[in-house]
């Protein structure tokens, strides 16, 4: 429950204040929310199969956020990191996704 109250105080408060994020930032900032979305789908799923971890989620998370960071750095280090972070974002995807059914398939039992 705190989880969710960080996660929606979070939200507000990125919404209301707006803040900038520095240009160096800018190109891992989608890559570093759609690991966070992973992390988060996979947390919610886990607590519908009722194995949900809370340690595993937090290691889940950071380690999520900070191994895709560092695909897309070493990517742009070697001149393709739009390549890198494309790769990132469809294998997360599909990792959403799969979470996503999953969830659907428990909510509505089909």
């Amino acid at each position: 429950m705190i989880a969710a109250a960080g996660l929606v105080a979070g939200l507000l408060l990125g919404l209301f204040l707006q803040p900038d994020v520095p240009l160096w930032l800018q190109p891992y900032l989608p890559i570093a929310v759609v690991a966070a979305l992973d992390a988060v789908f996979g947390a919610f799923r886990a607590f519908l199969d009722g194995i949900f971890d809370d340690k595993v989620f937090v290691v889940s998370f950071v380690s999520n956020v900070t191994i895709a960071a560092l695909i897309v750095y070493v990517g742009d280090q070697l001149g393709v990191g739009g390549q890198l972070s494309t790769g990132v974002v469809v294998v997360l995807g599909i990792r959403i996704f799969s979470n996503v059914a999953a969830i659907r398939r428990h909510v509505f039992h089909a």
